[in-house]
């Protein structure tokens, strides 16, 4: 067999592995994001609680996922992609879903029982950001599809944005109208966690648009 032929051989195996992990890994943090929505528009605890629960095992999935493409990484020779940015993609996918579930634990841990529109708005802007980077991740398997990787990632950007107006907002409010300085640091700290998932999903694009540019 010639080199050539090996090569083509473990090249579309790797490839698999690598973008199979990363589809899964991004799935995992849009059904984290969903549960998100459903925990901050419900108007019972029991339920709620149940969600941020549902939260909880849905992070866990997604760290044996992370856990499970570092191994792939340092078994395999050959990558889809540079080496480094397989590693930074993945972090970047933790970290959405580790802030995810950081603000779900807070809410149950500060007792937060009435969710206000920012809180709410942050959470529908993670699903958003969090759907695009799926898009745009499942279009790396063969990278065939640059424009719509291009798009995805500047729609996350434009979303991390608006995240950006609706935190510095929302916190101008808590200090102008809040007058509970131990509600106001709870909720502060609840939108922070929030916004930084957007920030998060940012970081994802970054490392996807730094893979066109080396793959171009």
């Amino acid at each position: 067999m010639s080199l050539n032929s090996i090569f083509q051989y473990f090249v579309p195996k790797d490839k698999k592995i690598f973008s199979a992990l990363f589809e899964q890994a991004a799935n995992n943090v849009v059904a984290m994001a969903t549960v998100l929505v459903e925990t901050v528009n419900s108007t019972n605890p029991e339920t709620r609680e149940e969600l941020i629960k549902q939260i909880d095992k849905l992070e866990n999935k997604g760290d044996e996922i992370t856990h499970q493409i570092h191994l792939e990484l340092g078994k395999n020779f050959i990558t889809p992609f540079d080496r480094e940015d397989i590693h930074l993609l993945a972090s970047a996918i933790d970290d959405v879903a580790d802030n995810i579930q950081g603000a779900a634990n807070r809410m149950s841990l500060y007792r937060i029982d009435d969710f206000n529109v920012p809180i709410k708005k942050l959470s529908e802007l993670i699903l958003q950001a969090s759907g695009e980077m799926e898009k745009a991740i499942r279009e790396l398997k063969d990278l065939k599809n640059v424009r719509n990787i291009a798009d995805s990632c500047i729609r996350i950007n434009s979303i991390e944005n608006q995240a950006d107006y609706v935190f510095d907002r929302a916190v101008a409010d808590l200090f102008l109208y809040e007058k509970d300085a131990i509600r106001l640091i709870k909720y502060k700290e609840i939108l922070a966690t929030l916004e930084t998932a957007t920030d998060m999903c940012e970081d994802a694009a970054d490392v996807m648009e730094s893979i066109l540019v080396k793959n171009a």
